[in-house]
């Protein structure tokens, strides 16, 4: 069964890791597929990856005018949006004294201004329904160090899942959130390390509970169920998917 047949679907930030798996899964579940980057070696090979049929767009997620335009392309492309996933993000993490003005701005433009700013401009082209997932982020529940702006800005995106639930839902618009812990993605190659002594790979999988990283797949697959119809009474909800490493 092709869970998301005919549906059309907008990844930003899906030119690798999670965000292209979860348009792998997209297309395998019968959607039509726009993604986001701002690399040009990923664009080129999430191009190649994804086919010919899968609109591949260079967007800086930090930039407001960015966003508008992104939404105009999408509004041309598609004439309309059933599902957003907001999934471009970085995970810049300093030691408090190591902070200046221009990296704080730069996390919080691209981690949050926005992705508010573009769920505004797509208003006019969501369907009814349509299923907006927010990527977040375990740093937004626990106090890993270096981790502060970071959390912060994961903290933000959550409360929109809330925030926009009570705001959007008239208009047949559900938003979401997925909460990853460590994920073998290349974004989680720069989260810090507990113990210097240790890699970086064994400093954080001696803090989950599952002993291992998680996979792109398996939070693919949450993005699916949050985007799917039959998740309709799934409304401002977020799914902490880390391998129990938040219960600790």
């Amino acid at each position: 069964m092709q869970r998301l047949q005919g549906k059309r679907a907008l990844i930003t930030g899906g030119t690798s890791g999670i965000g292209l798996e979860t348009a792998r899964r997209f297309l395998s579940e019968g959607a039509r597929v726009a993604v986001t980057g701002t690399n040009p070696r990923t664009l080129e090979t999430a191009g190649k990856t994804l086919g010919p049929g899968v609109a591949v767009i260079a967007s800086d997620a930090g930039d407001v005018n960015a966003q508008r335009a992104l939404a105009r392309t999408i509004g041309e492309a598609f004439g309309g949006l059933d599902i957003l996933v907001v999934n471009a993000g970085i995970a810049d993490l300093r030691p408090l004294e190591q902070w200046d003005e221009a990296a704080f701005d730069r996390s919080l433009a691209i981690n949050f201004k926005g992705p508010f700013f573009l769920v505004q401009a797509l208003l006019p082209v969501l369907a009814n329904p349509a299923a907006i997932v927010l990527t977040t982020s375990i740093n937004a529940h626990i106090g890993m160090p270096t981790s502060s702006i970071y959390a912060a800005t994961k903290a933000a995106l959550l409360s929109l899942a809330k925030t926009l639930s009570g705001e959007l839902l008239p208009r047949g618009v559900r938003v979401n959130a997925v909460s990853p812990g460590p994920i073998a993605t290349p974004l989680h190659d720069k989260l810090g390390v507990a113990h210097p002594e240790m890699n970086m790979a064994e400093a954080l999988t001696s803090q989950i509970p599952a002993r291992r990283f998680g996979t792109s797949s398996e939070i693919a697959q949450a993005i699916v169920f949050l985007a799917y119809d039959e998740a309709a009474f799934t409304v401002g909800s977020e799914l902490v998917i880390d391998g129990g490493m938040s219960t600790l």
